[in-house]
């Protein structure tokens, strides 16, 4: 393949209104594009409920990708869940049967597995499994790249599952491409940060297929007719790890001269990775992956076929990684950095409620398969009818078909609550209260949220106020990793990410201008600072003395500190009481325009704060 500069693009200041770029990335793309096919299905999603793995990962990458135009939905493709016998094609009979029963597929996974759950994980991983036959067969066809938005199963062997690995898919793509008369050499090139050992086991007595890891530790020492395993101890930083791959894979690729590649493009080695060990940056995370495509796609004339798989990546950031390297697969070109993971949310939030009116929800069709009027979805007209809904706008059908539409309910029955449970009330004088339950027996409060419209904090705009925020799990257990917090009586859902862009769609669709949290503790006001603004200079170097103040004391501790009172203002020594602050974050152009303002102006005075806090010298921190 022929080499490319770098494509011209606006400038970080171009005066190019968003439709321009939208257009100016299209053109960009239809000049550099690739034959690259994408495959995804929202059959991959399954929580686990381990905090690491995020499930929307994939979702994630292809709302993003597709919002920016680098994409449009022709080159996405669906696939079907693999067939047993597709899977029998790597894996055995007995292995498979085993399946059958939860207590085989928790030694996979590591948690608890209830019939549900049970059922989602292997659809989820048959999908996946699916999606790399299909990507096989569209890189073969186009003589491009396939890129299968899951998969890179690879700790499964023929007999046994590992590592969340229940199918590999890797060796399934390639056996029934094998089964369909495909005979050239295959090289998988699996750079996720634990050892490929299930590929390589299944291929150990197979030289027309070559496994090459690099990995953190050697989970099998089995040895195979093609293979090379390199094992990289310790905290890697990117001089080692780029160093082990420039020096082995070109002479493999000139040795080995494959006419088809599977790269396990896994983001777990990258330094903050929830699991991961390695230190690789996120510039090196981009030489990694630019370097594995240039090597493959320029050893011939037309380049060679490759399917590329997410692979492992662990946290709710690790979806970046991947967008960032898609992103110049498709661009040709190092562009902006993916929003963050809110900002991303939110986007797909807001994509989902534009679908919610497209779906002629709110015009009672026939099509309507919920059956909902208008009335339903926004609320009656009169104000009898408005007294009766959430926030005077909402109707209870509307609130659970928006929590159906989001995912958040789907994400509570993956948590083993298969039956939530909305419940409203509308008497508190203090807001309006949602609930989420178990079931209708309301015994677990599983969510509590009180809301109502604020207009005296902020002249000339109106707020949502959040009274109060509950997000429990009932049935977990408090731990070393998920500490006891004040106000916590079971630890958290897993969903507090989802809470502010949830707000924000309401601020959307009632026109309010932002939303206000006054938080009554320093780890709640700490948690959502980076969503939310302290309003005054005064309150902002307030809030940041007692930060310094408790800084390097683990989080629950300083918390407890400061709830007790055990601060003391340095020069006067009286103790430093917790004082609840407004909290807001912008959402219409208004506010933010104004906010925008404040801190301009904050920062060409630089005031220096007044504030300076201690812990009271008889308090020894654990």
């Amino acid at each position: 393949m022929s080499k490319r500069g770098k494509s011209p693009t606006p400038s970080s200041d171009s005066p190019f209104p968003s439709t321009a770029r939208r257009i100016w990335n299209q053109i960009v793309v239809g000049l550099n594009r690739r034959a690259t096919d994408f495959v995804y299905s929202t059959e991959y999603q399954v929580d686990l409920g381990t905090k690491p793995i995020d499930s929307l990962r994939a979702q994630r990458i292809i709302t993003y990708l597709l919002s920016q135009s680098m994409i449009g939905p022709k080159v996405v493709f669906r696939p079907e869940p693999a067939s047993l016998k597709d899977l029998e094609l790597a894996h055995s009979r007995e292995y498979l049967e085993t399946l059958r029963k939860a207590s085989a597929l928790e030694e996979v996974v590591g948690v608890e597995v209830w019939p549900d759950l049970h059922d989602q994980i292997l659809r989820a991983q048959r999908s996946s499994v699916g999606g790399t036959i299909l990507a096989t067969r569209r890189a073969l066809a186009s003589r491009g790249i396939a890129v299968n938005l899951g998969g890179g199963l690879h700790h499964a062997t023929r007999s046994s599952g590992r590592g969340f690995c229940v199918f590999n898919d890797v060796a399934v793509a390639i056996l029934k491409a094998r089964e369909s008369g495909y005979e050239d050499p295959v090289l998988v090139v699996d750079l996720d940060l634990h050892d490929g050992n299930g590929t390589r086991e299944i291929f150990a007595g197979d030289d027309s297929v070559f496994t090459f890891s690099i990995h953190n530790q050697d989970w099998s020492r089995q040895p195979a007719r093609a293979s090379l395993s390199i094992e990289l101890t310790g905290e890697v930083d990117d001089a080692t790890y780029l160093e082990a791959l420039t020096r082995h894979l070109p002479a493999l690729i000139e040795d080995f001269r494959p006419g088809l590649v599977f790269y396990l493009a896994g983001t777990d080695p990258a330094m903050d990775d929830q699991i991961g060990n390695w230190k690789i940056s996120p510039e090196g995370m981009l030489r990694r992956d630019r370097f594995v495509v240039g090597q493959i796609r320029g050893t011939s004339a037309r380049g060679t076929p490759m399917v590329v798989l997410l692979a492992g990546g662990y946290g709710s950031e690790t979806w970046r990684y991947s967008a960032r390297f898609l992103s110049w697969l498709l661009t040709n070109s190092i562009g902006k950095e993916p929003p963050a993971t809110a900002d991303m949310t939110l986007a797909r939030y807001r994509s989902l409620a534009r679908e919610l009116v497209e779906q002629d929800l709110n015009n009672g069709s026939s099509s309507n398969d919920w059956g909902l009027t208008e009335a339903d979805i926004t609320g009656g007209l009169g104000p009898e009818a408005s007294r009766s809904r959430f926030l005077d706008h909402y109707s209870h059908h509307a609130l659970e078909l928006a929590l159906e539409w989001t995912g958040v309910l789907d994400r509570l029955r993956s948590l083993g609550f298969h039956h939530p449970y909305l419940d409203l009330d509308l008497t508190n004088p203090s807001g309006h209260t949602l609930r989420l339950f178990a079931d209708s027996t309301k015994q677990e409060l599983l969510v509590e949220v009180r809301l109502r419209i604020e207009r005296n904090i902020i002249p000339n705009a109106e707020l949502l106020s959040i009274e109060w925020l509950l997000m429990q799990n009932p049935r977990a257990q408090f731990s070393s990793d998920r500490p006891q917090l004040p106000q916590q009586t079971h630890p958290g859902l897993g969903l507090a990410s989802d809470a502010i862009p949830l707000m924000i769609l309401i601020c959307d669709r009632l026109k309010l201008d932002g939303i206000v949290f006054v938080p009554s503790h320093y780890h709640l006001a700490l948690k959502v600072r980076k969503h939310l603004h302290f309003l005054t200079l005064d309150d902002r170097n307030w809030f940041h003395a007692v930060e310094k103040a408790v800084e390097g004391i683990p989080l629950t501790q300083a918390t407890a500190i400061v709830a007790r009172g055990d601060l003391r203002d340095r020069a006067s020594g009286e103790s430093v009481d917790w004082r609840p602050i407004p909290m807001v974050l912008a959402v219409s152009d208004q506010l933010k325009k104004r906010i925008e303002l404040e801190k301009a102006s904050v920062e060409t005075a630089r005031p220096e704060s007044s504030f300076d806090f201690e812990v009271a010298s008889d308090i020894t921190p654990q």
